[in-house]
This record gives structure tokens, sequence and C-alpha cells, in this order.
């Protein structure tokens, strides 16, 4: 071109912006300014956009300075765009203080509260959406799919319930984006049946949706129902994709069918055309060591065709402390350590392992190895919300407020169990101690704490509800069965694995997990 001017520039600079050529997009950008092409505000917006997805928080402070110092930085569009950098580059800080003093529009909330997301700042989230309702500004779909994620990643139901009442009141239109969150909050908060309402309710449903009802009911441990919802899924016409077939392996994972599960990962290949990935691998392994079947699941891994992940050896590792494998356990727990020296979670289930077998020495030697590489064992945490409030709880945790509610309460989950036979599975407290102190150390882990908290604070018949980061323990587990049955009162626990429904003594899980 003979001549170009700004819109030539800029619909250059847009056309590698939105072909994913961020880098290309900045440096015509910067070719621009020295060329002295006078700069508007959409080549900006697009500039600030390259900055956020290639996370450049020089380049976008840079821009930002430009913004400035040419004095349109009055638009609204440009201070979306300038929050939205900030935000996706984690300066979390500056981007409230840019909203906080700008002209706001519907777009620059849902900028922000959605930055707090991304940052892990669910609550900030929430709290902002709490003071957009105050100012009557009113939230648009974009929102509300937010914030029931900001619920989901809380597991806070009772606030995503007010969000669903909120929809219902609004009569927003259950569209495929928003009906499929809600079904994924309420699978996340393990509520099934009302994740089936909305699912029943949805007019248009897209393979997300199916995904995650089939994802949902198999971590809820509705494994049969998750089968049978994909074969209701093929009977509609949908075609499933990769993470829909994750969802089904692992419905075959969680309820121990061996048989079914290996149908499954021949079907999808065979009739879907869909090659395995690691996930799918992962699923089969964890199926496979979960029956007692290490050896094949061991050679199944050898086989991939794909290089395995550290989460499919660590799914055989898991197996291996199952079942007191230690010969393949000590194999594989030293081959995980040395390709991810500093996990916790792999160094932690050897010295359980050891420590199930009373091998001391063994278990110092990992313990030693893991102070040298100064690997911190992640400390266990469970959430729970009550009266609209999120309660945080540590293992070994003092530090809550009504801690001298919540020791009484333990005293008394205590001698109750005492009176059931309950006696504390101490074989996974990795020290050799005497055993009075580790039953002391299995009684204040956090999921108890959260229990007796629940115990408290919640009434009846509304469930205790608990979300966990790590997977819950076997002492843990056989103590919840016992507590809902001599409180009356029905448990549920998420941990990193699937759900725990424990209720009159039994669990979801049929003790299988």
């Amino acid at each position: 071109m003979p001549e170009r001017d700004v819109v030539s520039w800029t619909a250059m600079i847009s056309c590698y912006e939105q072909s994913e050529m961020f880098r290309e997009s900045l440096e015509l950008f910067y070719l621009m300014r020295i060329r002295g092409v006078r700069i508007d505000e959409v080549a900006l917006v697009t500039v600030l956009s390259s900055c956020a997805s290639l996370q450049a928080t020089k380049n976008g402070e840079s821009v930002h300075g430009l913004i400035i110092r040419t004095g349109i930085q009055s638009y609204v569009i440009l201070q979306n765009s300038l929050i939205h950098m900030y935000c996706s580059c984690s300066e979390i800080t500056t981007a409230q203080m840019l909203f906080d003093s700008c002209d706001k529009d519907q777009i620059s909330w849902n900028i922000m509260i959605s930055g707090y997301l991304k940052c892990g700042f669910v609550d900030k989230a929430l709290s902002l959406f709490q003071e957009m309702q105050t100012l009557g500004v009113k939230p648009d779909e974009t929102t509300l799919v937010s914030i029931v994620s900001a619920c989901t990643n809380l597991s806070a139901l009772e606030q995503g319930k007010w969000v669903h009442a909120y929809i219902r009141k609004h009569s927003y239109q259950l569209n495929v984006f928003l009906g499929t969150t809600m079904v994924d909050m309420y699978m996340k908060c393990g509520c099934r049946e009302s994740a089936m309402l909305v699912f029943d309710e949805m007019e248009e449903k897209s393979v997300s949706t199916w995904n995650a009802m089939i994802l949902g009911l198999a971590m809820n441990g509705f494994f049969k129902e998750a089968l049978k919802k994909f074969a209701e899924m093929e009977r509609h016409g949908v075609l499933p994709n990769e993470v829909t077939f994750v969802g089904v392996l692992g419905a075959c994972r969680h309820g121990g069918l061996v048989d079914e599960g290996r149908e499954y990962f021949d079907l999808m290949k065979r009739m879907y055309n869909l090659e395995p990935n690691v996930k799918h691998y992962g699923c089969m392994v964890d199926l496979l060591g979960r029956a007692g079947l290490l050896g094949e699941a061991e050679k199944l891994i050898d086989d991939m065709p794909v290089a395995p992940d550290p989460s499919t050896w660590g799914a055989l590792l898991g197996a291996c402390k199952k079942h007191g494998d230690t010969e393949i356990g000590e194999r594989v727990g030293r081959k995980l350590i040395e390709f991810e020296p500093k996990h916790d979670g792999f160094h932690v289930l050897l010295s359980n392992i050891y420590a199930s077998k009373g091998k001391w020495d063994d278990l110092m030697e990992v313990r030693s190895d893991m102070k040298q590489r100064r690997v911190v064992k992640m400390p266990g945490c469970s959430i729970i919300e009550a009266r609209g409030a999120v309660h945080e709880f540590l293992s070994g945790d003092s530090s809550h407020p009504k801690m001298e509610e919540i020791e009484d309460m333990l005293n008394e989950m205590a001698r109750r169990l005492k009176i059931e036979g309950y006696e504390a599975k101490t074989t996974e407290v990795a020290f050799d101690i005497e055993m009075e102190e580790k039953e002391s150390s299995v009684y204040r882990h956090s999921e108890k704490l959260a229990i007796a908290f629940g115990l408290i604070n919640i009434d009846p018949p509304v469930p205790v509800r608990i979300m966990k980061n790590l997977r819950i323990c076997g002492d843990c587990h056989d103590a919840a069965k016992i507590l809902s049955k001599v409180f009356g009162r029905e448990i549920v626990v998420r941990d990193r694995q699937r759900f725990h429904h424990f209720k009159q003594g039994v669990c979801s899980c049929a003790d299988y997990w």
C-alpha cells in the first residue's frame, strides 16, 4: 500500500491479535508508533488484549502510560481493557484501583469479578457481586456464570442456591452456558437432585451439559446413573468427546466396574474414533489398581503410546498403598520422586506405605529426603459453609473463634464413637510414636474439626457439607459413617477425588474409593 492510515494499521494489528499472533500484534503496534501514525482507542484496546493474552505486564504498563499521555483514559472501553489486562497479569491491586476510580458499565463489573476468580480471590468476587446488588446494577448472564463458578470453587451451596433463585425471580433464560454452569455447581456441591432439575429444565443442551451430568454423577458415586446418562446421550444423537469418556471411565473406576471400563475404553476408539489421551489411560490405571490388578495396571502404563504423566503413576502408587503392595509401591514411589522431586504427595504416599508396614527406617529416609529437597507437606484443609459464611479448618487447627465449642463437640464425638466400638486407624500416621499420640493426631484432622463445627452450627435436616483439599483418610471415613448414624445427620464430604455421602452409618462409595 502506498499509503497507510490508522485504520489500515489497526486492522492489521487486530488480525494478528484475532489469529492469536500476539507478539506480532505488539511488534506492529510499536512499528506504528515509530512511523508516527496517530493512535486511537481501537488500536489501544487491541494491543491491551494482546498484552493480556501474553501476560506481558511491562508492555501493558507502557501502553497504559501512553493512554494517559494522549489524554484518552476517560473512554470506558479503554478502562475496561486496562482492568482486564491487569487482571490477566495477576496485578489485581492495580486492577482494583482502576475499577474503583473509573466510570463503570456492566462490562466493568464482569471483568473485575472474573478477574478476582482468575486470581483465586473467590470471596472478593462474591463481595463485589453483593456490592453490585446494593448499587442496583443488574447483572447479566456473564455475571451470573462467574458468580455460580465462584460458588462452585468455594462449595458455597447456599449462595449458589440464592443465585439460582435470583435467576428464576428475574426470568433469566437458562441457556446452555448458564444452565451447564448451574448443573456443574450443584454436582460439585453434592446436590444431585437439584442438578437433575436444572438439566431437565434446559431446552437446549450441548455436549458440555451432558458431560457435566455424567462427570457429576460419577463423582457423587452414582456410577450406574452416569452410565445410563451416557446411553441416553447416545440415543439423543449427541456425539461424545474426550471429556465424556473421562466421565464414563471415571464412573467405572468409582464403581469398580473393570469389565465395563475395558469395554468403554475400546468403544471410544472403535466406534467414535477418539484416541485415548493420558487422562483416559490414567482412569484405566486407577480402575485396575483399585481392583487390585496392580501388575496389569503397571503393564498398561509401560505400553502407553503417550508418555504417562505423574498423576497416572500416582494412581498406581495410591493403589499400592491401598492393597499393601510394598514391592511395586516402593519402585513406583522412587521413580515418581525422581520424576517430580518437589511433589509432596508422592513423598507422603511412599512414607505412608512404609508406615503401614512399620518400616520406620525407610520412612525416615523419605522424610530426610523431603527435608533436603525442602519439600513441605500440604496441610489437610476442610471448608464448610454455615449461615451464609464460609469457614476453613486446617489439621490440628485451634485458631477458630468458636474453638472452645468445637473442642466440646470433638469430645462428645469421641465419646459416642467409643460407645459404638470405634478404634482410631493409626496406620496412616507416618511417625513412630506412641499409640495415644497417634489417636490424638487423627482426632484433629481437618474434616473432623469441620464436622464438629457443622454439628454445632447447621440445623437438621440440612446436611453437613464439607470440601476437603486432600483424599479423605480411612480413619475419618470410618468415623464419619458412625457419626452420621449416632447424630442422625447426613454428612457430605467432597475430597480431591470424589464425594462421600454418609447417611445412617453407610457411605455412598460403599467403602470403595
